[in-house]
Order: C-alpha cells, then sequence, then structure tokens
C-alpha cells in the first residue's frame, strides 16, 4: 500500500519440491534485482543439479544425503552473483536480499534461510515459526534486553544481520524436518508477519488451509489492510501425500541408466 515498486521476488518447482522466497533491500530498485537474482540463480540450479542428483542421495564422502549441501552451494552461487554484480555497478551498489527455501524430499524438508523472511509450519492445531531471524531485534531478544511484546513496538524492525549478496561469504542457516501427512508450510517476507500477528496467521491457516489460494490472497489483504507498508509475498505448500524416496535394486537400476 506504500511501496511504488516490488522487491520481493518468488519461485517453485512442484514437480522438484522446491519453493523459493526473497526479500530484496538496496536503493532504486536494487533490491527488486538482488531479489530476483537470488530466486532466478537458485531455482535453475537446484532443478538442474536435481535432474542428475536427487536430494535423498548419499554423499559418499560424508553418507549423509546431499539436500543441505546441494542448498549449501547453490546459495553461495547466488550470493557471489549478487555480490559482484553489486560492486561492478554503482546502481546496485550495496543490494542485498534475504533469502528463505525449502526443499521436500524424502518425507522430510530442508529449509535454508538467511535474514528475517520467516518459514512457519500448521502441523494439526500447532502453529509455529520454524526459522529464527537473523535481526538485531531476534538478538535483542536472545539477549534478553527487551522481551517479545516489545519487540513488536520496536522501530528496529528492518535491521537484518545477516543478507544474500551483500558480503562476499554468508553463512546460510539450514536445518532438516520431518514432513507429516496434511502440514501446511508457509513462506513469507517481514512484510506479512510485520503487518499480521502470528495468532492471527495461524488462524487463517486453520480456517482456509483447504484452499491454500484463498488462504494466500487472505493474508496479503490482512496485511494490507493493517497498513501494508511493505511488499507481502507468501508462498503456502500443503503436504497431500507421502513423498518417500525410492528404494531398493529397482531404484538402482533407474539410477544407472538415467
Amino acid at each position: 500500500m506504500v511501496r511504488s515498486h516490488n522487491e520481493d521476488s518468488v519461485a517453485s518447482d512442484a514437480t522438484k519440491g522446491l519453493v523459493v522466497l526473497a526479500d530484496g533491500m538496496g536503493g532504486y530498485n536494487a533490491g527488486e534485482v538482488a531479489s530476483g537474482m537470488a530466486t532466478t540463480v537458485i531455482t535453475t540450479e537446484l532443478q538442474q543439479l536435481l535432474e542428475r542428483m536427487p536430494a535423498y542421495s548419499v554423499d559418499e564422502k560424508t553418507g549423509k544425503v546431499l539436500a543441505e549441501k546441494i542448498l549449501r552451494d547453490q546459495i553461495a552461487k547466488a550470493n557471489t552473483s549478487i555480490y559482484q554484480a553489486a560492486q561492478s555497478q554503482p546502481q546496485y551498489a550495496g543490494m542485498g536480499t534475504t533469502l528463505v527455501v525449502a526443499l521436500f524430499y524424502d518425507n522430510r524438508l530442508a529449509v535454508a534461510h538467511i535474514g528475517d523472511s520467516r518459514l512457519y509450519r500448521l502441523r494439526g492445531e500447532q502453529f509455529s515459526q520454524v526459522t529464527k531471524d537473523h535481526s538485531l531485534l531476534q538478538e535483542q531478544i536472545d539477549s534478553g534486553l527487551i522481551t517479545p511484546e516489545q519487540a513488536k513496538q520496536s522501530a528496529n524492525k528492518n535491521l537484518v544481520t545477516r543478507a544474500l549478496g551483500i558480503d562476499p561469504a554468508v553463512e546460510a542457516e539450514i536445518h532438516e524436518y520431518d514432513a507429516s501427512l496434511g502440514d501446511i508450510y508457509l513462506l513469507c517476507s517481514d512484510g506479512l508477519c510485520d503487518m499480521v500477528s502470528d495468532e492471527d496467521i495461524g488462524m487463517v491457516l486453520q480456517a482456509l488451509g483447504a484452499n491454500l489460494t484463498l488462504c494466500a490472497h487472505q493474508l496479503v489483504q490482512m496485511a494490507n489492510d493493517n497498513g501494508g507498508r511493505d511488499n507481502v509475498s507468501v508462498i503456502l505448500v500443503r503436504v497431500r501425500q507421502e513423498f518417500p524416496a525410492p528404494r531398493g535394486i529397482v531404484a538402482k537400476l533407474k539410477g544407472w541408466f538415467k
């Protein structure tokens, strides 16, 4: 309701179990460029990589599934692309973006995030924030300087302590979680959670979760009705069926001849 252009960017590929959301920052349209680069680079690179190497594949060196490694590697590529563009083109100096990525595989999801864009989960009647903001406010809450209630009234809401593209390297926070049938996952920019309380977001998901399109429109409308001081972007994902990785000799044969 306030900004003349959209600095958020979203991308998804349901066939790959991939969703990406970024909220850009910077001078005139630079934030828009940064978030667009982030979603494009990460989505394109992961689509190509996952064709050859599914997320549930096991890294022979570590014995761990590849999901976390491939997320970390592609986020690093996106960081380098944004940083180099900012260094080489004066109009993009200092641009950066927050990021939240979810990769679904083998009845699990790997979640990577940088900054204060969030991922929430509704499981049954339990609504919870999965990611933890990389922000000055969160650090103040963690250190006991302010309470979560005081944080809601703070003027420092948009000060992130970590962003993609600002420095030559950045550490994405990555965790893996079990996914359950019926789970609903919400990825959003702070344009939603700064304008709408977690309690109200959870109530909308519970009430309208059967229709994710309607649910998404309602969340954006509520943010705008409450002032809409920032761009509002949401992605909703429902686990409609189990999605285990193929196992056994048939899966191995398919892998050999892919």
